[in-house]
């Protein structure tokens, strides 16, 4: 369950990260796709540093969840934006 979580959260977050920086931003799809990989990797490597999660749904499971999913969505999201409009600037 909290991979799901972690997955629309990061859909949320790249989506976030698009509206932020309005010059970097893919679209509203693109930036949920790239939001979406962003939140499964944050949650991924959250797990693996026993950060966070648990197994349940407790508060310091939202709370990976979010940090995971939010944060890794928009991080990753504002590092594909910066590369396509650096990419575009050639």
């Amino acid at each position: 369950m909290e991979w799901l979580v972690s997955l629309l959260l990061g859909a949320g977050g790249g989506n976030l990260a698009g509206y932020l920086l309005k010059g970097k931003s893919l679209g509203t799809l693109w930036n949920s796709v790239v939001g979406i990989l962003g939140g499964g990797l944050g949650g991924t490597v959250l797990g693996m540093l026993g950060l966070g999660t648990d197994g349940g749904m407790d508060l310091s499971g939202i709370i990976g969840s979010v940090a995971g999913g939010g944060v890794g969505g928009g991080i990753l999201m504002a590092i594909i934006g910066v590369i396509k409009s650096a990419m575009n600037k050639s």
